[in-house]
């Protein structure tokens, strides 16, 4: 996979978009910007497993520009490494390419964004490291509580998090994310809920580590339990991310 790596201020005169709103468009346009799954696999914190590829839509899936990932409660699958219990079989998507902060320089990241709320259900977009944890970047988090989580992770238990109201789940909602290096070392990332800004976190030795976009549907897990014993649904349009 080739790194993406931002160049200083000095030398840009304009915004550089690396993954446009076209992106969800088509399969191929979706498979020219992302890969299926996790980057390292199907399983994480939750009870979902995620399931997908080029020719297995029944997860993940696009059309008329926008991402849908479904999931679907299962049984008889076997348990994770770690002896997490597989109640639902789900989708997700990361970015082909890593994305790096470096020195004077930063990203303008934007979705919209249809996602539940009910206990059990855990839509995310996030940035995660691609070598150490951390860094990761929460941009939009949603676990079951009726309300939005946004995330720095400065180490595990040293955590930047915010929570607001998040109203009308049917509804798209914009979701908007300005990260700059403070310096060397340091980042700043300021976020925006249907264009009102929300709140601005910091995350220590963000500069120059590759990350990945991760777009997820999570169950159970810190969602609380039990999960829907329907399918769930979350989707996303619009997404645009730029290199500033």
């Amino acid at each position: 996979m080739k790194p993406v790596t931002l160049l200083s201020l000095a030398s840009l005169a304009y915004a550089e978009n690396l993954i446009p709103t076209t992106c969800f468009d088509s399969y191929t346009s979706l498979e020219e910007y992302f890969s299926y799954l996790y980057p390292w696999g199907s399983d994480h914190n939750g009870s979902a497993r995620m399931v997908g590829n080029s020719t297995d839509h029944d997860y993940i899936s696009v059309e008329s520009g926008t991402l849908t990932l479904v999931a679907k409660p299962t049984s008889g699958q076997p348990a994770t490494s770690g002896g997490q219990e597989i109640n639902y079989l789900s989708g997700a998507v990361h970015s082909k390419n890593t994305f790096t902060v470096e020195a004077g320089s930063g990203f303008d990241i934007e979705a919209e964004f249809q996602a539940t709320t009910d206990k059990g259900t855990w839509p995310a977009f996030w940035l995660n490291s691609a070598t150490t944890w951390p860094p990761e970047i929460d941009m939009a988090e949603w676990k079951g509580t009726g309300q939005i989580t946004f995330n720095v992770f400065n180490t595990s238990s040293e955590v930047m998090n915010h929570n607001t109201d998040y109203p009308s789940p049917s509804d798209f909602h914009k979701v908007r994310t300005q990260i700059r290096a403070e310096n060397d070392a340091d980042i700043m990332v300021k976020y925006f809920l249907d264009d009102v800004e929300v709140t601005t976190q910091y995350g220590a030795d963000y500069v120059g580590k590759p990350l990945y976009l991760i777009i997820n549907l999570q169950m159970e897990g810190s969602s609380g339990s039990p999960g829907p014993s329907t399918d769930t649904y979350y989707r996303v349009k619009n997404l645009s991310f730029d290199q500033i």
